[in-house]
């Protein structure tokens, strides 16, 4: 996949789009052009409100999946359609055929377009064309699926994994060089693994010395506990410096491995997501850090991408999908990349309060009392 580059802010890229497409019309109404351009097949659809959207996610190991991308899309759907929109939603509980049987169930009900997180971008691919055949558009959501996609939206994910990257260098210091990690990166079938481990090899080679590597099938946190147990035995308990994990299921099962090996202090381990445990984790000092992906932005972007895509609203779908990505199938693919963000115990209430992702009183409960009031999170 050609790295993606990451869009300025919503409202910049959105104000010039507009802008841009504004005076397309002007000069089609005066007979200057005749097409805009922009969307192709799935523009003539032009339906109102009474449509149904289909949203397909991967697992429910992930918290964020049910606890905020299902219900932030599904309530912007019913925002753009005066509560008329339906989504038909199905997560795929980490199974492959379950989500393929999904999708192929989605265009028998004849749904008008399809979101979908796949499990594994490959082999989603003849399901995705299963639906562009039957006339349904399909837009990868946070994975960038295989086949021919209309449409995807995520993160720069080469800048997640710089962002864990760099946090790790930077808790090391001037140890760094001498100093051996262990990489526990997550699922080969998820495309944006190699997007991860991409952008933190550009950060930590030359700088640390990378002791031990494991992909882990699924990102089950059950295969990262047990590699890490594997790393500690290779490694040596007291001579692992760091961890590099991936997301924040599996920063859960490496700190756990740690613990129950007899570690006395947890070196730096990384995650992302911002899942609660996770935030309660760098609250403690157990997790270093955890990568702040905004759910509120991405799900309410695919929402509107799919309204938009379906009822033909050309200015507001290209203002969204700015940028270009490629996949192994198709180039070119439009997309529309949301920033992301360096959680640590400094910034929780600027970033996961400030956007009502949690209270306070969910992350500070009796247990984590005394640690949220040490760093002024009261």
């Amino acid at each position: 996949m050609r790295s993606p580059i990451l869009r300025g802010t919503r409202s910049s890229r959105i104000a010039t789009a507009l802008a841009a497409s504004a005076s397309a019309l002007l000069l089609t109404a005066c007979g200057a052009v005749e097409d805009l351009g922009g969307s192709d097949d799935a523009t003539a659809l032009k339906k109102g409100d009474d449509i149904t959207v289909g949203l397909l996610l991967p697992d429910k190991d992930t918290a964020r999946f049910e606890a905020f991308d299902h219900p932030i899309f599904a309530k912007e759907v019913a925002a753009l359609t005066h509560g008329k929109g339906k989504v038909d939603y199905a997560n795929a509980e980490a199974s492959q055929d379950k989500q393929s049987r999904q999708l192929r169930e989605m265009v028998s009900r004849k749904v008008d377009i399809i979101v979908v997180d796949a499990l594994d971008a490959k082999a989603i691919a003849p399901d995705v064309r299963k639906a562009k055949d039957a006339g349904i558009p399909v837009i990868a959501y946070d994975r960038l699926a295989q086949g021919p996609v209309d449409a995807y939206v995520s993160h720069d994910n080469e800048l997640v994994g710089e962002v864990q990257a760099r946090a790790i260098v930077e808790a090391l210091g001037s140890k760094a060089a001498t100093s051996k990690i262990v990489m526990m990166n997550g699922d080969p079938a998820d495309p944006n693994t190699a997007s991860f481990k991409a952008g933190a090899l550009s950060e930590l080679k030359g700088k640390v010395r990378i002791a031990e590597e494991y992909d882990t099938d699924k990102w089950s946190p059950a295969v990262a506990e047990a590699n890490m147990k594997k790393a500690i035995r290779a490694v040596g308990l007291g001579e692992i410096a760091a961890v590099y994990s991936a997301n924040d299921g599996m920063a859960g099962a490496v700190i756990d491995a740690l613990k129950q090996a007899g570690a006395t202090g947890i070196p730096p381990v990384t995650g992302q997501d911002a899942n609660l445990d996770a935030v309660q984790r760098v609250v403690s000092g157990e997790q270093y850090m955890t990568v702040y992906k905004s759910f509120l932005d991405e799900a309410t972007d695919a929402a509107q991408m799919a309204v938009y895509k379906v009822q033909g609203k050309d200015i507001q779908y290209d203002a969204l999908a700015q940028d270009k990505v490629d996949s192994p199938t198709t180039r070119d693919i439009p997309a529309t990349l949301v920033p992301v963000v360096a959680l640590t115990r400094d910034n929780i209430k600027d970033t996961v309060i400030a956007d009502g992702v949690y209270t306070v009183g969910q992350i500070c409960t009796a247990k984590y009392a005394a640690d949220c009031a040490a760093i002024g999170l009261t």
